[in-house]
């Protein structure tokens, strides 16, 4: 799906699925119907493209269980597929999967594996991967590099770890590159996969909430430059996506709440009754409540998921994905990377995107009070920090990927909650007018 229109407008409906607990009652089923209507002034024109799906929907985006054939002895994962033609992939969702070492081998290419982690993952799980990609499988050969750990290490300089281990190894375009890791170790091994020898295959194994429910998903990958973030990389799509929910158990207390902003994301975009879930069951996701956190993601990788599966290099539908990022990634970039974990900074930046368009009278009050509300609950930034000047936002926000012809476009919530846009066309007083609220200078 093509498009490069300043504005797009989102509805969706859902299904209610009668299968799950009663204190798990949002609609699960996929949208049964996805409306977009595109206007622009300067771009192509959109105008209304309608998508319809009978109420039996296609399971190449599962928004309930698919099982694989596995050992009678142990559960079946959930798998969410996302669907991109020759290039689909299933995401695997559940706990111990890291034990079930037939579902990392059916993605294996070739003889040779090289496992992308850090210094904090390492000593936790490299040696059950291993484990995983050579049990009853002894022609397989595992090299590893282990990377230093944090977003300010995300850069051209430790990327080159990569390929140095990987010339040194000499892998060949058989080989397999897994990412074993956060947002940050996904996103460069898998910009490392893009790169060495022109593309080879890779597998994403997320170990934090922020990169189970978004960055492991859609083939997003890169690094940061010192101007920007996330400003060198490219689109390359994974093999497949295994979410082990058992590596959350050594994940810390302010990582999980990171990862949460990305969770509320969803509900504020796309997903109502999401939100409505997550607003009722904020404090069972805080305390690591197994059935919502499995729950959490799983209705977030399908969201993702359908997205990717509409617009898979953000020619306008996924870019809505990035609601509160441009002014987090102005946060990282202005403050420093890695002084504010990634969520921490979304979640005040979409504050700031929610009273942009309250400004906009786009929004009724009720919506920046629940957005307020539930970011309070989950522990998380709703201001900027102090030393963000008006400048400072507005020299990063002007290198942001979604500035087109020298014009900032932004998600902005507009309609109902599960309604937004993503526009070039809006008062900039009003954008002026957000800045100077949460600045002091």
């Amino acid at each position: 799906m093509a498009c490069t229109t300043n504005a797009f407008a989102l509805s969706l409906s859902s299904n209610p699925n009668p299968n799950l607990p009663s204190d798990f009652n949002p609609k699960l089923t996929k949208p049964l119907s996805v409306s977009l209507r595109g206007s622009g002034t300067g771009d192509l024109n959109l105008g209304r493209l309608a998508l319809s799906r009978p109420t039996q929907l296609s399971r190449r985006i599962c928004a309930n269980a698919t099982q694989v054939t596995m050992d009678q002895s142990v559960a079946s994962p959930t798998i969410v597929e996302v669907d991109l033609g020759n290039r689909s992939y299933p995401i695997y969702i559940g706990s111990g999967l890291l034990d079930q070492h037939q579902l990392l081998q059916k993605h294996v290419h070739g003889k040779k594996v090289l496992v992308v982690t850090n210094t904090t993952i390492a000593p936790l799980y490299l040696d059950k991967v291993v484990d995983a990609l050579t049990r009853g499988n002894p022609n397989v050969s595992v090299e590893n590099v282990i990377l230093p750990d944090g977003e300010k290490y995300k850069n051209m300089e430790t990327l080159m770890k990569v390929f140095d281990k990987a010339i040194e190894s000499r892998l060949d375009r058989r080989c397999t590159f897994v990412a074993l890791g956060g947002g940050v170790i996904g996103d460069m091994c898998g910009f490392a996969a893009a790169a060495f020898l022109r593309g080879v295959n890779f597998i994403q194994i997320p170990t934090t909430v922020m990169a189970q429910v978004d960055s492991s998903v859609g083939g997003k990958t890169g690094i940061n430059h010192p101007l920007g973030k996330n400003l060198i990389g490219a689109f390359y799509q994974p093999q497949c996506v295994l979410v082990d929910t058992n590596t959350l158990d050594t994940l810390p207390d302010r990582e999980l709440v990171s990862g949460l902003a990305e969770v509320i994301k969803y509900g504020l975009i796309r997903d109502a009754e999401f939100f409505e879930w997550q607003e009722k069951n904020m404090e069972k996701l805080m305390a690591r409540d197994p059935d919502a956190l499995a729950y959490a993601i799983k209705r977030s990788c399908e969201n993702k998921a359908e997205v990717v599966s509409l617009d898979e290099k953000e020619s306008g539908l996924r870019a809505t994905l990035n609601l509160g990022h441009t002014f987090g990634h102005a946060i990282e970039t202005g403050f420093g990377y890695g002084e504010w974990l990634h969520g921490e900074a979304v979640a005040a930046g979409t504050v700031m995107a929610v009273d942009m368009s309250y400004r906009l009278g786009w929004i009724d009050s009720s919506i920046v009070k629940r957005v307020n509300d539930i970011l309070v609950r989950a522990k998380l930034p709703t201001t900027p920090p102090e030393t963000m000047t008006v400048e400072m936002f507005k020299s990063v926000m002007a290198v942001d990927k979604k500035v087109a012809d020298g014009l900032l476009r932004l998600i902005l919530l507009k309609g109902p909650l599960g309604n937004c846009v993503f526009t070039g066309e809006y008062d900039r007083k009003a954008l002026d007018d957000t800045l100077a609220a949460f600045c002091k200078s």
